[in-house]
Parts: C-alpha cells; sequence; structure tokens
C-alpha cells in the first residue's frame, strides 16, 4: 500500500470553535465533493487537533504534481462559491505545501495522524531522505502503526488566486512533510518522542525547530464516495 498518487496537497490552519459546525458542514459536503470532481485528485482527508485544540490538518493526494496547476483545478480556485467565500476568512495561519511524494509506505487514512514540519541541513538532503526511506520501511508496519509518508514541497509556476485573495493573508509553506499514520494513539505518542523526536531528526540530517502536531481523523472520502447510488 502507499498514497494515492505521486503528488500531495497538505494544509494546516486553525479554525476558531464558534465556525466550526459550519466549516465541518461545508467541507464534507459541499468542499470535498467539488475538490474531488477534480481530474486528478485521488482521495480527500481532514484531521482535527487531537488535543481539542482549533487545529485542522487537510491532505489531498493527487494523481500527479501537474494537477495543481491544471486548468480544472485553477478554474475551481479563481471562482469560490459564496459558501466558500463566506468560510475562507475562517481559515487562519493557513500553511499549505504542494508536495512532491517522496517515500511512502502503508496507508493514510488511520484515526491518528502526527504531522512533522521540517527542513534538511544544507548538504544533507539526501542522507535525510536515505534516512526516513529506513525508517519508513521499518515503523509503518509496526504494531499500531498504519502508515508514513514523506513529501517535499515544489510550488507550481502559478499566479495568487481568488481563494487566497479572499482569505486575506500570504500561505506560508512547509518544506518537507513527515506524516506517521497510526491506528493506535499512545503507539504514535511514543513514537513522537522516540523516533520522531527531535533529537532523533537532526541525527537523521533535519534542521532544528520542525513543527509537529497530532491529529484525529475527522472524515476522508474518495471520488467513488461522492457517486449517489
Amino acid at each position: 500500500m502507499a498514497m494515492r498518487g505521486k503528488a500531495a496537497l497538505a494544509m494546516w490552519w486553525d479554525m476558531a470553535a464558534h465556525a466550526l459546525p459550519e466549516f465541518a458542514h461545508w467541507h464534507a459536503h459541499e468542499h470535498f465533493p467539488e475538490r474531488l470532481s477534480i481530474p486528478g485528485f485521488q482521495r480527500a482527508s481532514r484531521w482535527v487537533s487531537a488535543d481539542g485544540g482549533e487545529g485542522i490538518f487537510v491532505l489531498y493526494e493527487l494523481e500527479e504534481h501537474a494537477v495543481l496547476g491544471s486548468p480544472a483545478y485553477l478554474a475551481r480556485l479563481n471562482a469560490p462559491s459564496p459558501w466558500s467565500v463566506r468560510m475562507m476568512p475562517h481559515h487562519r495561519h493557513m500553511v499549505r505545501s504542494q508536495c512532491r511524494v517522496m517515500e511512502s509506505f502503508g496507508g493514510t487514512t488511520a484515526h491518528s495522524v502526527l504531522t512533522l514540519r521540517l527542513s534538511p541541513e544544507p548538504g544533507k538532503e539526501d542522507a535525510l531522505r536515505a534516512a526516513m526511506r529506513a525508517l519508513g520501511a521499518r515503523v509503518a508496519f509496526a504494531p499500531g502503526m498504519a502508515g508514513f509518508h514523506l513529501l517535499r514541497h515544489e510550488a507550481p509556476a502559478i499566479a495568487q488566486t481568488e481563494e487566497q485573495r479572499v482569505r486575506g493573508a500570504s500561505d506560508r509553506v512547509a518544506d518537507w512533510v513527515l506524516l506517521a499514520c497510526a491506528y493506535d494513539a499512545e503507539v504514535l505518542l511514543q513514537m513522537s518522542e522516540t523516533e520522531f523526536s527531535d533529537s532523533a531528526l537532526q541525527a537523521m540530517g533535519a534542521s532544528a525547530g520542525a513543527e509537529r502536531a497530532t491529529y484525529a481523523l475527522a472524515y476522508s472520502a474518495t471520488p467513488a464516495d461522492m457517486v449517489d447510488a
């Protein structure tokens, strides 16, 4: 098993509690169907902060990186629905990474996911990737775990979109993204403090200051799920 496709769109933001019920309704019943109707979108998944905070993590698995600059996708980004326009300003502190899949082991839609936003030390890109590949092959299928995926941001050559303008702020990006997925939240917590600790990452060649958070799965769907029986 592995991620569906060779690319992914990984996004993080904060959503105030008062906006969350409408957001969840819109995201599941308008936004996911809209995105999954675009050729090349293979699966959409949304997680919420595991500690009950305001954090949201969304992952779109894509057939190819070129989907991120495709006419069909850009048409959606530049013509948001009225409901989308109303919800976009609630996406606070957006981090949005348009990624190629570097390594992928196991599944993605498990109960819990640890996301790590990191960068390699200069000159250690190959060493870090090799270490991550070895780590992923080992931990993805450990008891309690479900998958391990390594992504790298590569922005397509497109202009600012209408959705970005509506949100009213420049999006941050994550350079490299590590996703550790687990069906057992306690195992993931232990992994976060051992195999995925700051010291372990730096020993593999990552720069200091990786940003980490753990999320619980809220909803996941594929294009086939959007077709009525």
